[in-house]
């Protein structure tokens, strides 16, 4: 899913224990997401600064096309249940 489609994107890069440590809390949700490494999209990182006062602080994640800066699991699924519940359907949400 992505996100001109209301969906979720996480941000990522390779190496990183923040990263890390909310993709593998998302596996246990089944929230359908897409991940997007910044080392490999020059573009995806020129977005994570825009939002991130300049530094390519990850995981920057957006839920229906609003960015969140290194968010919490119950953060980021608190969001998409107020701007992308649909995605929730079905979805064990953990928190």
């Amino acid at each position: 899913m992505s996100e001109e489609s209301g969906g979720v994107v996480v941000y990522w890069r390779p190496m990183c224990p923040y990263c890390i440590r909310l993709l593998t809390q998302l596996r246990f949700t089944q929230l359908e997401f897409t991940k997007v490494n910044i080392w490999k999209h020059p573009d995806a990182a020129a977005f994570v600064r825009s939002v991130a006062d300049g530094n390519e602080t990850v995981p920057t994640v957006t839920v229906a096309g609003r960015a969140m800066v290194n968010p919490s699991k119950g953060e980021l699924l608190e969001a998409v249940r107020a701007y992308a519940p649909h995605l929730l359907s079905g979805a064990a949400d953990g928190s």
